[in-house]
């Protein structure tokens, strides 16, 4: 009983800051639903909005606590300034759409949020670190073992297969538009974005809004403190990992989403021959 205890105090308390860090790597995710594919599976859509809900309740404090110092950084004449740009953007977008073919100044808007929140999906890979801490603070083997490593892996896949997904959605989007020979393109230059966002976030300790709030010490940083040794070695082993782990992710994804929505037919044919994730077409 004292060992179910300890293991429900020790999950407990990563609740909190698991639930703020997949909200925020969950959000690219809902973005690329509306900017680049709407999903088949409603059930893919229903978890992603189950999981967004879920996951920013017991962030809620957090949420607001961040949004209070955000406003307060920018000033209300910014606030309200992108209040009236947002409405100016709205009414461009209604306007736009009667124009068959033509991306709105809104889609833009979402897609810059996408790429600004997207590092935060694989962001959760280094949360691993939270994970040593507490085994070395003497957690019982067997809370750390049918606990707190169950946990910590169900928290990091949702993350990354977060990431794998925004990014395939990406790139169907670019096969739709008659761009697919810039899929790879695109997807190492997201990974390598990523990495960078990573190391920013975990060793400089940004915000994804710092963007907005303290955009000259972002720039700063990224002018003079990314070049030494050390930063470049990390930002390249974090794209190797990103890298590696999105490839795998995503064949798996892609055997998923096949196995669900071919035919029995295609299937067959599919196992016949080598099939690269460029020839598939698959909604999830």
């Amino acid at each position: 009983m004292a060992l179910i205890i300890e293991a429900l105090h020790a999950m407990g308390h990563n609740v909190r800051w698991m639930s703020w860090n997949l909200f925020l790597g969950l959000v690219p995710l809902a973005l690329s639903f509306w900017l680049f594919r709407k999903p088949r599976s409603r059930w893919l859509i229903w978890g992603t909005g189950f999981l967004l809900g879920a996951t920013f309740l017991p962030s809620m404090r957090l949420f607001f606590f961040y949004l209070k110092h955000i406003v307060q950084d920018l000033g209300k004449t910014y606030v309200l300034g992108a209040i009236v740009i947002t409405l100016a953007l709205m009414a461009v977008d209604i306007w736009v759409l009667r124009q068959r073919g033509v991306r709105s100044l809104r889609w833009w808007a979402g897609f810059l949020a996408f790429i600004a929140f997207l590092p935060n999906a694989p962001y959760v890979l280094t949360d691993i670190i939270h994970l040593i801490r507490q085994i070395q603070e003497g957690k019982s083997v067997w809370v750390v073992t049918l606990a707190l490593i169950p946990q910590y892996l169900v928290f990091m896949l949702a993350g990354l297969e977060a990431y794998v997904l925004s990014v395939m959605n990406l790139g169907y989007y670019l096969k739709q538009q008659g761009w697919g020979k810039f899929v790879l393109v695109t997807e190492l230059t997201i990974h390598a974005l990523s990495a960078i966002g990573i190391y920013l976030g975990r060793f400089i300790r940004f915000n994804t809004w710092d963007i907005l709030t303290n955009p000259d010490a972002l720039v700063n940083t990224v002018m003079n403190d990314l070049v030494g040794k050390r930063p470049v070695l990390v930002m390249v082993v974090t794209f190797v990992v990103i890298a590696s782990l999105y490839w795998l992710m995503k064949q798996v994804s892609l055997g998923i989403s096949q196995r669900f929505y071919s035919s029995p037919s295609q299937s067959e044919l599919s196992a016949d021959s080598a099939t690269s994730s460029e020839s598939i077409d698959l909604r999830f």
